[in-house]
């Protein structure tokens, strides 16, 4: 395909190594006993990948560096860890092409370029223009004498660019071993057209390829097999699609027509001109703005091919700017590969940027300045602007809904409907607020498009190529938003990642290296596994705490154990975030002590009295009575791990908000104001907070009318949820049927308005805001899924390493 307009940074030695190779470990023994949820997961454990392997003494000093990890330092890298050096670089690497962004990098397409080489001397010359184009030409033939893309074949791709090229090679007189080579391989490989896919057919090839066969028939080039029957397919296709065309429309207004001028005939070029975007483009394409030039000497258009040319070192991709969609897709794969947060500062100009070029009334297309819009790009663009808290309103949506048949559309004049744009429809639709009518419409029609897309397995995309797209839109499918979880969605989406492997499909197959990039994929990669190897440690940990606390005894099994710290860990992964892990998983251990010891029918009075008794003194700091023996002994258990809970931090001012907090429970639970579970999730929220530091010093958060309010509202969710929860374990409902029930409930009325309070910007801290949807996520997740995958996502986010 050859080169892109590149970023000028290089790989070290070191981290090119890294990128080619992974190295293989094996799982310690400690983490191969996976069946504690009900299902056993067939790891291969003694061959396993793993980055972290522990003997017994290890174990005992991990366990030590984690107890001292909840201080308020964060973790230090060792200064000869490789690994973090890696890492380090991945991120320099990174943040200096997402500020470096300007129309995007992308590959060079051979034919666009031949398009530009067939321009003359302005002066009169019979010389080229732009020589610099014939020279990328005549650099870039591949070996079989095809030009295209060389590490994945499309025939439509190969024969497409190497017919415009030889046309180029030509028209000029030069190279001809060159242009015989591509004769030859055009004649010995138009057969393959017989039995490509037509779901991979470039934008407008049954227009342009026979436009270019007649060229190159004008220009006396024998041997071309004009007359193959496959070719006169092609021929009557595009006689059927002229016919179609609406040539009024395509002269007064801007429509994807205009992308492929260069294979249309009769135009009428004084009203065209005034369709040209502010860059002197139609429609950013390089060939369809050359043939344009040379129909009409437009100085617009010169202007544009000369810094395209200049810009891709005598190349020109299928089409540029692209500034749009390179920064929309960029953010999504930084997000979901769990990287994101590393270049916070450079994602928020990156949506800033797309803020500023979003039409209120109409959306956006892939790049800015532009009248046209597809559904595509305002779907990307709508769900990260919104999910980033800016105010955007879905009315977008209705440019492409066909009111008649109740169906979405990617734009105007569509013919062939494709799964990704209604995949990024799917997901924009999941972010909606209460009342939001037309993304309700749009969901419904999202799903059943694509589910009916998975059950004929067509799931082949005319705009992407990814060999793992039906996996990633069948997880979509059966993970709605509400119940995904970040940690969760990453190991997936490690895997469904093509990196520098997906090919784009336009009127030739290119690549966006902001897009799909290795080294996204290689920082993914380390990070993935340097968090999980922390949260190994950490659960040696966690089952030590389990055991030195006798938790067993209240009827806490390492089942729960594992679960709640596998829901924490899964929403809060960052290396720092250990004391937050720690205290969410904790928490939820406790309240369901508490619960067990106060809903138990055999517990008696004694044991609640000296319970809340006991309990109280702990929140106020008094020293804890004796043990007590005998049908006191849970009590006892309870309140050491109650005293213990709340006495791990080193900070005073934490602990003193988390004994405020706790007691603020208890004092609810005595008065009768609210029952265990009433406010579990409000709990778990302020727990959560308090922890990472949110709520220092700032008290009067905890009392805000509008911390009030989301309490209130996730302490509804998570009740019913947690009700819908005990009903799965207890089989009372077919799981299938509870699981549809879910969507259709209350619940999820109330999970829109939490995202609309969630998201819209107020005066409390996202941050603070965003830990109640983290936590509604947890219970709708617990609720959702059934045991064996919930068992499956444990293995995959903490036992099993990315490779």
């Amino acid at each position: 395909m050859g080169s892109m307009a590149t970023l000028n940074v290089k790989y070290s030695s070191l981290l090119r190594s890294r990128i080619l190779s992974s190295p293989k470990h094996y799982m310690p023994e400690c983490f191969t006993d996976i069946h504690l949820l009900g299902k056993s997961v067939n790891s291969s454990s003694k061959h396993i990948s793993l980055n972290y392997q522990h003997d017994q003494n290890k174990k005992s000093k991990a366990i030590f560096e984690i107890r001292a990890s909840s201080s308020d330092e964060q973790y230090e890298r060792d200064n000869d860890d490789p690994t973090a050096h890696a890492i380090e670089e991945c991120i320099e690497y990174i943040k200096t092409m997402l500020s470096t962004m300007d129309g995007g990098r992308l590959s060079v397409s051979p034919y666009d370029t031949a398009w530009v080489a067939l321009i003359k001397d302005l002066v009169g010359k019979d010389v080229p223009r732009f020589p610099s184009s014939l020279d990328w030409i005549q650099q870039h033939q591949l070996p079989d004498g095809s030009w295209g893309d060389e590490h994945f074949f499309c025939a439509y791709d190969r024969l497409i660019n190497t017919l415009a090229c030889v046309i180029a090679l030509r028209s000029w007189n030069v190279h001809a071993d060159k242009s015989e080579k591509g004769i030859r391989y055009i004649r010995e490989n138009v057969c393959k057209l017989e039995d490509a896919n037509t779901d991979h057919m470039p934008c407008g090839f049954e227009v342009v390829f026979p436009a270019l066969l007649q060229k190159a028939r004008n220009l006396g080039i024998e041997d071309l097999p004009y007359d193959a029957p496959i070719v006169r397919d092609v021929y009557n296709a595009r006689d059927r699609k002229i016919k179609r065309i609406p040539m009024e429309v395509l002269h007064n207004m801007e429509t994807t027509l205009l992308y492929s001028l260069e294979g249309l005939e009769n135009l009428e070029w004084e009203k065209l001109l005034k369709l040209q975007a502010t860059d002197g483009s139609f429609l950013s394409s390089p060939s369809s703005t050359a043939f344009a030039f040379m129909q009409t000497k437009d100085e617009n258009c010169l202007k544009f091919i000369e810094n395209t040319v200049q810009k891709f070192d005598g190349g020109a991709p299928h089409s540029f700017p692209m500034d749009l969609l390179t920064r929309l897709w960029a953010v999504d794969r930084l997000q979901r590969l769990g990287i994101s947060r590393f270049f916070d500062s450079e994602i928020s100009d990156i949506l800033s940027y797309i803020y500023r070029h979003w039409n209120a009334d109409k959306g956006i297309f892939s790049r800015s300045d532009q009248e046209i819009v597809d559904i595509d790009d305002t779907a990307m663009g709508f769900r990260l602007l919104r999910l980033h808290g800016y105010d955007i309103d879905p009315k977008v949506f209705r440019n492409f809904k066909n009111d008649d048949e109740k169906k979405f559309f990617c734009w105007g004049g569509e013919m062939i409907e494709s799964p990704t744009p209604i995949y990024n429809l799917y997901r924009a639709s999941q972010v909606r607020f209460p009342g939001e009518k037309i993304l309700e419409q749009a969901e419904n029609f999202a799903y059943d498009f694509l589910q009916d897309r998975v059950a004929k397995n067509q799931l082949l995309d005319k705009w992407f190529i990814s060999k793992h797209l039906p996996d990633e839109i069948k997880i979509v499918l059966e993970m709605p938003w509400y119940a995904s979880l970040p940690r969760v969605v990453t190991r997936y989406y490690l895997h469904q990642y093509g990196g520098g492997d997906d090919v784009w499909i336009g009127k030739v197959l290119y690549r966006m290296q902001e897009i799909n990039n290795e080294v996204y994929m290689e920082l993914a990669r380390l990070d993935f596994n340097r968090c999980q190897a922390q949260h190994q440690i950490e659960w040696l940990y966690m089952q030590e705490w389990y055991a030195d606390c006798n938790v067993k005894k209240i009827g806490i099994s390492k089942k729960d154990l594992l679960l709640a710290y596998f829901l924490a860990t899964a929403t809060v992964f960052e290396l720092e975030s250990t004391k937050e892990r720690f205290f969410w998983a904790k928490s939820q251990i406790v309240f369901r002590m508490i619960e067990f010891l106060l809903n138990k029918e055999s517990t008696s009075l004694d044991q609640k009295t000296a319970f809340l008794t006991e309990y109280r003194n702990i929140i106020n700091g008094l020293p804890k009575t004796e043990s007590v023996n005998g049908d006191l002994e849970v009590v006892d258990i309870l309140l050491e791990t109650l005293h213990q809970l709340l006495n791990e931090s080193n900070n005073y001012i934490m602990n003193l908000q988390l004994r405020n907090a706790w007691g603020e429970w208890l004092m609810k639970i005595e008065q009768g104001e609210t029952s265990i579970n009433e406010v579990e999730a409000e709990f778990l929220v302020t727990t959560s907070n308090i922890c990472a530091g949110r709520i220092a010093f700032k008290e009067d958060i905890l009392s805000h009318h509008e911390y009030k309010t989301l309490s209130t509202l996730t302490n509804k969710i998570c009740r019913k949820l947690r009700q819908i929860q005990n009903e799965k374990v207890m089989e009372i409902n077919e799981w299938n049927t509870t699981k549809e029930g879910i969507k259709k409930m209350e619940i999820e009325q109330d999970m829109q308005g939490l995202v609309k309070q969630v998201v819209e910007t107020s005066g409390i801290d996202k941050r603070i805001k965003q830990t109640f949807m983290s936590v509604a996520k947890t219970f709708y997740y617990s609720a959702y899924f059934d045991h064996e995958i919930i068992g499956v996502h444990i293995f995959k986010v903490l036992f099993e390493p990315v490779i």
